[in-house]
């Protein structure tokens, strides 16, 4: 087999697959020994159907296998070889030119394919960041206030207004805390995506959501999304770059410990105290996270995301800024 490579710009190219009949033969052949093998006819016993009538009813798709399985293996090999980082998978191209398929011929192939930008950063105590800290009036608080009063009263609890009014004061600044640390977390997120620079292969990529989609958005639904989908794309790059430029590995512990964080969570969430739940309850819900491969890919990211945001905060400065709740709600609803 035969490739050739056309570079149409800096993050795409062009691959052609020049197969000939002796790259799928003896695959071929294989494939339908094992078909006469373990084929079942009227008329004849196992494994004595002719071995032209096996060709005749299984040789097209015997023949398309073995030449995908010299595709693949060429795509794979070249990739590696070259040592090409792509982004998403090979496409077939719109020059795919017809194909008769028939044992013997030979056969092109032209796939398209996508290429990584590489990513140059550096993180520095020049880098500023936000930190909000949001100011609450007493207007703010208003709404508040009066529901836990009407609450307190429907419970016959004996509040005073200066009680009510320290509660509120702390629930809210509670709820902005967390609110800011968010906040923070997406400040980074933003600003080193800019600071990056990072151009997509933009059509190549949403040819390849829709494809590898099969059908479930439409074109114009990916269209839409796009942007989001190029930002978390973009910040994932960003954020394996930093990973290595830290030196950090994810140990097995380290998902064991947000599996553990995980399954804890959501007990929580349905009302459970965690402290009281016995351990077998606990394992169990781990051990069935841990088993799913998707959720392992989750807490991969989340470990991650930890780690490279956790580092970047050690390193940026991050500028006290007092914010008030209004453009506080206003710039994270933007």
């Amino acid at each position: 087999m035969n490739v050739k490579e056309n570079r149409t710009d800096e993050l795409n190219l062009e691959l052609t697959l020049e197969i000939v009949a002796a790259d799928y033969a003896e695959s071929l052949k294989k494939k339908l020994s094992e078909r006469r093998r373990t084929a079942e006819f009227k008329g004849f016993r196992k494994g004595m159907v002719p071995a032209s009538l096996i060709k005749k009813v299984y040789g097209d798709q015997c023949l398309m296998e073995s030449v995908n399985e010299v595709i693949n293996s060429g795509l794979d090999g070249y990739i590696e070889d070259k040592k090409l980082h792509v982004l998403g998978e090979p496409l077939s191209s719109e020059k795919q030119p017809e194909l008769e398929w028939k044992d013997g011929n030979d056969f092109n192939f032209v796939f398209d394919l996508a290429l990584a930008p590489e990513v140059k950063l550096t993180v520095e105590a020049t880098d500023e960041i936000p930190s909000y800290n949001v100011t609450v009036t007493a207007k703010d608080k208003a709404d508040m206030i009066a529901n836990l009063k009407k609450y307190y009263e429907e419970k016959k609890e004996d509040k005073t207004d200066e009680d009510i009014d320290k509660e509120v004061t702390q629930r809210m600044k509670d709820q902005y805390k967390n609110e800011a640390e968010w906040r923070i977390s997406e400040d980074i997120r933003n600003y080193f995506i800019d600071k990056a620079g990072l151009q997509l292969p933009e059509a190549f990529l949403k040819r390849w959501l829709y494809t590898a989609n099969e059908g479930k958005f439409s074109k114009e639904d990916i269209e839409k999304e796009f942007p989001k989908f190029a930002k978390d794309f973009k910040w994932q790059m960003v954020r394996g770059f930093l990973m290595k430029d830290f030196g950090f590995q994810i140990a097995d512990k380290d998902i064991q410990e947000a599996a553990e964080s995980y399954v804890a969570y959501q007990y929580a969430m349905y009302g459970f105290d965690t402290s009281n739940l016995p351990a077998e309850i606990l394992k169990k819900g781990v051990n069935d996270l841990l088993s799913d491969r998707k959720q392992v890919e989750n807490l991969v990211e989340q470990v991650e995301e930890r780690k490279v945001i956790g580092r970047i905060k050690e390193i940026v400065t991050l500028k006290p800024t007092k914010i008030g709740v209004a453009k506080f709600r206003d710039l994270n609803n933007s």
